[in-house]
């Protein structure tokens, strides 16, 4: 069983920046693809970015030039750092995990609140 804790959410100005991160415990790390997720109210949940086991990361075309996964194996942790926020940026963030390359993810952290408004 895998655990997932995300901090660093907060309210922020547009135009301004945030941190993510993401503590994982249990399982084996370095083998997780590691996905960021966003559902705003009264939207679908979708995927922000990715990071792959071998470091390839993949990003959501609304978030492309602003938003940087990254992940260290050693700390057991994956960040996503927000960067030139908008309004349309708030949501709630979910970490996830997952074996597979493709497909839902196996596990879910229970998510952080991100506001950009002025």
């Amino acid at each position: 069983q895998v655990q997932l804790v995300e901090s660093g959410g907060g309210l922020v100005q547009p135009g301004g920046s945030l941190r993510l991160s993401c503590a994982a415990s249990g399982g084996i790390f370095r083998f997780y693809v590691l996905d960021w997720y966003r559902q705003a109210p009264g939207k679908q949940r979708e995927l922000v970015a990715e990071i792959r086991v071998d470091g390839r990361t993949n990003y959501a075309d609304f978030v492309k030039g602003r938003f940087t996964i990254s992940r260290d194996n050693a700390k057991k942790t994956v960040a996503l750092q927000m960067n030139t926020l908008k309004p349309e940026d708030t949501a709630v963030y979910y970490c996830a995990a997952r074996y597979s390359s493709q497909g839902d993810p196996d596990y879910w952290g229970q998510g952080t609140q991100v506001t950009v408004s002025s």
